[in-house]
């Protein structure tokens, strides 16, 4: 893993140099090693915050302990400050200590709440408590980084408001519960400098480092897997930053909510991967624990199938807990302490459809129906993963929709990237390729958390990820919507997604396995998946190691851009007159947007266009 470090003592002696800011000089190093091009705010707090750190360690006598800058957290965009590294001063084995360094001088709980605090100057928004925050990387590192599975106790975390004294933080010290993860201000620098000597002997810790940074990283705990005992035996996952932030919140909404019989909504936007659906779990989880009505609710069959089946495996009980958008349009006001709608993006104009009776035909919009059924009703939505006409779920038009009864909006923007390897980069690259955010396309320049590559032939990404399968990594295949979707030949597949003389079936239409091939809600996670096309319908929700992804002739390269060809399109969605031609555009993009970041490792494209095909072997290498 590529990261910026040095010793305490040289660091100290780089912030030493009066010629050039050691601002510059990490930013210089962190694009070097990283690619990663810091902001004004992240400089200026090195500036102030390092050489503080770095001269706490020396003045206890461990100058040779190293300092890990900026350490980026494995699978995931987030970054931890510092990383030291060094040897465990009893044992002798290797030691870490995760700093989270905050310029504040003064913060309070936020009403109350012992997760939440308010900094003055910093707007009218909690954050995390930095003690949660630490906390959460350094179980997060144990959860991920091999060297630390079964050390858990080798690493610890400190958050060090080294510009804050006591009695303008004193409230914060009561969310400290344990030696593992501790809390120091200015006018504790003597403690704090005590136990950097508790926990390092006074050797050099550059080992230390190599091996932390060298370690195997484990698969990242995929969330199928882990959801059973995540709703029934609390194993929980780790949430980081706003993740944490985002599920503290919506706990403190319900607990005001219930003791003043009130109402509030709760809004989470992120991009795919961002973790929306580990919040919603991990809520669900703790609202069940607490004995609180709660449900989970989607307009994705696969997501919500695939989360009976896994999640509530043998429990009709739990089954019960999820729900589709639709199924509220009778629910009593407020009969659940909270709705958590995940992929929120996918709601509807109205869940009546062409069975719905006559009397229930109410013209009642859906959203109107999930604000009303809890007292505290959660959204968790991409807006740039609206993929169907009809689909209304955005940002705009449920906080219009909470105003308009009155009700306050708390809203959670979730910056972390932890599908597509962590790499922010890549999520922008897919936003710049696709047009979706006013910006022209680029090269791809690399990431080390993520590959990229492009496939000459079908044979050849069939091939690539075949090769991945057999390695031991999950692999699937997707295409746009761009050809027929046959129903099943008795008990085979037809192949409809044909290109020269390379074909292969769509995925499962139904409920049912169609021969080897699994149910449509199980194809992104049982065997016998790889063996179809997955369309966007079926692949959205979920993730797999290795993403091949067919460029179909409704996304094409002409006259120096991408556009779309609603006609190529084979989606029955597009054909209705309602959907005009500039909503089709707009869904075709979104459509190839999602299918782009299925990957948590790295994935493959390749165009059935020649000059598409010529347009993207100008960006990816072959």
């Amino acid at each position: 893993m590529a990261v910026v470090r040095h010793s305490a003592e040289g660091l100290l002696q780089l912030a030493s140099v009066p010629e050039r800011k050691l601002s510059e000089v990490i930013a210089e190093q962190l694009r070097i090693t990283q690619g990663v091009n810091p902001g004004t705010s992240e400089r200026r707090s090195w500036d102030r915050s390092l050489p503080v750190l770095a001269r706490d360690l020396v003045d206890a006598g461990l100058g040779g302990v190293e300092m890990l800058l900026e350490y980026q957290l494995p699978l995931t965009s987030k970054r931890a400050d510092v990383i030291l590294a060094g040897v465990d001063r009893h044992s002798g084995d290797d030691a870490y200590v995760v700093v989270e360094l905050k310029q504040w001088s003064h913060a309070e709980l936020y009403e109350e709440d012992a997760d939440l605090v308010l900094v003055p100057g910093m707007g009218n928004d909690p954050r995390l408590h930095p003690v949660l925050q630490v906390h959460g990387y350094c179980d997060y590192l144990a959860d991920f980084v091999g060297a630390l599975e079964h050390r858990r106790h080798a690493v610890r975390g400190v958050a060090y408001l080294h510009n804050a004294n006591d009695p303008d933080i004193h409230d914060l010290y009561d969310r400290v519960e344990d030696e593992r993860t501790r809390l120091f201000s200015q006018s504790r620098r003597g403690r704090f400098v005590d136990y950097l000597r508790a926990q390092f002997a006074p050797e050099p810790g550059a080992r230390a480092a190599d091996r932390l940074l060298a370690s195997a990283i484990r698969p990242s705990k995929q969330l199928l897997k882990v959801a059973a005992a995540e709703i029934k035996h609390r194993d929980r996952f780790v949430l980081l930053d706003q993740q944490r932030l985002a599920y503290e919140i919506v706990l403190h909404a319900v607990e005001k909510a219930r003791a003043a019989d009130s109402k509030e909504v709760v809004i989470v936007t992120g991009g795919p991967g961002s973790g929306k659906s580990v919040i919603a779990l991990s809520l669900l989880g703790e609202l069940a624990e607490r004995g609180y009505p709660a449900h989970h609710a989607t307009g994705s069959r696969s997501f919500t199938e695939t989360m009976r089946r896994h999640v509530a495996r043998g429990s009709t009980r739990t089954k019960a807990m999820f729900k589709y958008f639709n199924n509220f349009m009778t629910a009593k006001p407020n009969d659940l302490d909270v709705l958590i709608c995940d992929e929120a993006h996918r709601i509807r104009e109205t869940s009546a459809n062409r069975f719905t009776k006559a009397a229930a035909r109410t013209g009642r919009s859906q959203l109107d129906e999930l604000m009303s059924a809890a007292r505290v009703p959660v959204f968790l939505l991409d807006e740039h993963q609206v993929v169907r006409p009809g689909e209304t779920g955005t940002v705009a038009d449920i906080r219009a929709h909470a105003q308009a009864r009155g009700l306050a909006v708390q809203q959670v923007d979730l910056d972390a990237q932890f599908r597509c390897g962590g790499s922010r980069a890549y999520e922008e690259w897919v936003l710049r390729l696709l047009g979706l955010n006013g910006e022209e396309p680029e090269p791809w320049t690399g990431d080390p958390h993520f590959e990229v590559t492009l496939a000459d032939s079908p044979y050849e990404l069939e091939g690539l990820l075949r090769g991945k399968l057999d390695d031991g990594y999950s692999a699937r295949m997707t295409a746009g919507f761009c050809w027929r979707w046959s129903d099943p030949d008795g008990d085979r597949l037809v192949s409809d997604v044909r290109i020269d003389g390379w074909s292969k079936p769509w995925n499962v239409k139904g409920d049912r396995a169609v021969g080897d091939a699994p149910p449509s809600a199980l194809w992104a996670t049982m065997p016998g998946g790889f063996e179809q096309v997955g369309c966007v319908y079926t692949a959205q929700g979920f993730e797999y190691d290795w993403n091949g992804v067919v460029f179909g002739p409704d996304l094409v390269h002409r006259d120096g851009r991408l556009i779309t060809v609603r006609g190529a399109s084979a989606d029955p969605a597009l054909t209705k007159k309602s959907v005009t031609d500039e909503q089709a555009d707009r869904l075709i993009r979104n459509t190839y947007k999602v299918l782009l970041t299925r990957g948590m490792i790295g994935t493959a494209v390749y165009s059935v266009d020649a000059r598409t095909q010529d347009f993207l072997a100008t960006l990816l290498d072959r």
